[in-house]
């Protein structure tokens, strides 16, 4: 439990609460919201955690709400726990279409995640953001394509590798350059060669989808 004021305004936090409840109070009420975000800078570890799935779930149904907010939610993929920077950075690729220029601070943390060695979803919230981010247009594609391309060969055998590349499939589909295409198509070879079932599909869906361009 936590209490904070706003404007005035005496907010309670408790973890225990369906964050779909508190979600749908923010949406209503300003200071609830500015409260969830500032709560992703604080102390304590349960209150960042349930503010950021809070602010998870605000982005699947509003991500406008939450744009102007990106500052300090990119802040928040430098905080040691996996489930803040994974939860945050599902909410930056929600909304980084809106504001591409604004989310260009969130890579240093992203690229952070991505290499978090314990956490599995953090891995793959980092790669679905920087799919995300690579495929809205040519530069920012090859900004991030190094560490996409880094990722694909170290996470082959992941449990999260297949959803990896659905990220990819996106990334492909995406603005990308035509120097990203070309090596994208060719690291995804191999696997289309010679893997069999959903790895095989998907290698060779992002191989064609290279092509297409």
């Amino acid at each position: 439990m936590a209490t904070k004021k706003k404007d005035n305004i005496e907010i309670v936090f408790d973890p225990t609460v369906d964050r779909s409840v508190v979600a749908e109070q923010a949406l209503g009420n300003p200071a609830i919201l500015a409260t969830l975000v500032d709560n992703l800078a604080g102390e304590a570890r349960r209150i960042r955690q349930f503010s950021a799935a809070a602010l998870g779930t605000i982005s699947e149904g509003s991500p406008e709400a939450l744009v102007a907010f990106i500052p300090q939610i990119a802040d928040a993929l430098h905080r040691p726990e996996a489930q803040t920077r994974w939860e945050c950075l599902e909410v930056l690729t929600r909304i980084v279409s809106y504001d591409p220029e604004a989310c260009d601070e969130a890579l240093l943390g992203a690229e952070g995640s991505l290499y978090d060695e314990e956490s599995g979803s953090a891995r793959l919230a980092a790669l679905r953001f920087l799919c995300a981010y690579g495929a809205l247009d040519a530069k920012r594609s090859a900004k991030v394509w190094p560490l996409i391309d880094e990722a694909i060969q170290c996470y082959h055998g992941d449990p999260e590798f297949q959803d990896m590349l659905i990220s990819v499939i996106s990334f492909a589909g995406g603005r990308i350059s035509k120097d990203v295409r070309g090596s994208l198509a060719s690291r995804m070879e191999f696997d289309a060669e010679n893997a069999k079932g959903p790895l095989k599909r998907r290698a060779t869906q992002i191989i064609e989808l290279c092509q297409k361009k």
